[in-house]
């Protein structure tokens, strides 16, 4: 499986600052002379269009950080599956901690999403992960199975959707879980979809939580790692370019 490779810019920068640094990613992709990964990039809302033009034509695909699942009304400040296909968005991450966190979102919202997201043409990318907490008292992959079994619609395709596994404790702080923490967890994912709709391989699973330039390779080599989402370090272009460079596959 041809691996992920998904920058996540959540709410930094200006305009200018979004289109050097696709602009950036684009030479290099379009310099490259090996094989690359699958490259999204997810900027905020107001820069989604300037970052598609900068890109068209490109490899280089464009997501949203997050959508609402009703198709239109009386939603200030919320933006629609459809709004998102229209500006060129082809896929949209759901269900980040940091939305569940401060937006309180519930699995029951996240799964409309999800099915709002797929309905209208976008592959939503699912954000699960287990607190520090969770992690301590032993009950990390309770709570990741729990998420997958709330999130998740009753039926979907297999080729639909991707899930990012992101534990809460390590976004933005600097600390990685052990790489057999990871692939515990990457298996567990696997394993689920295997269970329940056969052919779980064919989900990418993807780790996200201080992603560097220094432990992508290794976080890419796991063998239930099918990508990386990448935080801050997805808005410096060398790290995130050595990133894409360390994909095996």
């Amino acid at each position: 499986m041809q691996q992920y490779i998904i920058g996540n810019w959540k709410m930094n920068g200006t305009k200018a600052d979004a289109q050097k640094l696709a602009a950036g990613f684009l030479k290099r992709v379009q310099e490259s002379e090996r094989p690359l990964p699958h490259i999204v990039l997810c900027p905020s809302y107001p820069y989604l269009s300037a970052v598609v033009e900068t890109l068209q034509g490109s490899s280089i695909q464009v997501g949203a950080q997050d959508v609402h699942p009703e198709k239109s009304g009386s939603f200030t400040g919320d933006v629609n599956v459809t709004q998102l296909v229209d500006v060129g968005c082809k896929y949209v991450l759901v269900g980040h901690s940091e939305r569940r966190q401060h937006h309180f979102e519930t699995g029951a919202l996240i799964r409309r999403k999800i099915e709002a997201s797929i309905k209208g043409g976008l592959r939503p990318i699912l954000c699960i992960g287990e607190s520090a907490e969770e992690r301590k008292s032993g009950r990390a992959l309770q709570i990741v199975a729990n998420q997958l079994l709330s999130d998740l619609p009753e039926s979907f395709n297999v080729h639909e959707l991707m899930i990012a596994y992101e534990p809460l404790w390590a976004i933005g702080t600097g600390v990685v879980p052990s790489l057999e923490q990871i692939e515990e967890v990457m298996g567990l994912i696997k394993h689920e979809f295997s269970t329940r709709i056969g052919g779980g391989a064919l989900i990418p699973t993807l780790y996200g939580g201080s992603v560097t330039a220094q432990n992508a390779k290794d976080l890419l080599e796991l063998p239930h790692v099918d990508g990386l989402l990448v935080g801050g370090a997805s808005l410096k272009l060398e790290d995130f370019w050595q990133i894409i460079n360390a994909s095996i596959r």
